[in-house]
């Protein structure tokens, strides 16, 4: 089975600016994506997709070669993740290196670990449409608002048989996807049926997408290292 490690990095981002190149701990934040890859796969089978000029020299300094630069049209704010890594996929196959499937490692995952990624690779097989980590989902009560613009727990019998009896639930957590190429190629996400999980704990799960969460996670790497 050959995979081809793909991990995105645009320029632009709201919610932390210029995040990817930006340094967690003492090293940017692409570095631990690229470094979790390079642990479980050859550099000519890891690409580094972006428009900013300071990640290629990150990658290029790790020992990575960027063979394009992402073009602008797949750089923007509603830029669809799939979209980026067909281009990607595509790319490759114009150069006569055809992979079985594609591993999508987010850079915004710095606590994804090398033996998650094994782990993931072993679940997956040619039959399956993806293979994505998740992490239990919250059991949080849910709350709206009446007519009085009160607060009132929703449906408050029914909320309650569904937790006792209903199996348990997951939410996808950006981490690692391994999707089959063909399925990339020639369905929407939404039509995927065929998906099987890797269930990943809190602290592994913890996805950057904030201000906040930058800081949370600077104080994880500061308690790691105590």
């Amino acid at each position: 089975m050959k995979y081809l490690f793909i991990i995105p990095a645009r320029a632009g981002s709201k919610g932390v600016p210029g995040k990817n190149k930006r340094l967690l701990g003492n090293k940017p934040l692409i570095t631990y994506s690229i470094e979790c890859a390079l642990a479980v796969a050859g550099a000519e089978d890891i690409c580094v997709t972006t428009d900013d000029d300071d990640v290629i020299t990150i990658a290029t300094d790790l020992g990575l070669k960027v063979r394009f630069k992402r073009p602008d049209e797949l750089a923007a704010d509603n830029t669809g993740t799939f979209e980026v890594l067909k281009h990607a996929l595509n790319f490759y196959a114009h150069s006569e290196k055809n992979y079985d499937a594609v591993v999508l490692l987010q850079p915004t995952s710095p606590f994804r670990t090398e033996a998650h990624v094994k782990e993931a690779l072993k679940l997956y097989s040619h039959d399956l449409d993806m293979v994505v980590s998740v992490s239990p989902a919250s059991g949080k009560l849910v709350f709206e608002e009446d007519e009085s613009g009160f607060l009132q727990r929703c449906d408050k019998k029914q909320y309650y048989e569904l937790r006792q009896h209903s199996a348990a639930q997951y939410v996808y957590n950006g981490a690692i996807y391994v999707i089959n190429a063909n399925s990339l190629l020639t369905k929407q996400p939404s039509e995927y049926s065929k998906v099987v999980k890797l269930v990943m704990d809190e602290r592994s799960s913890f996805d950057i997408d904030t201000l906040f969460d930058w800081e949370m996670a600077e104080c994880m790497i500061k308690s790691r290292r105590s």
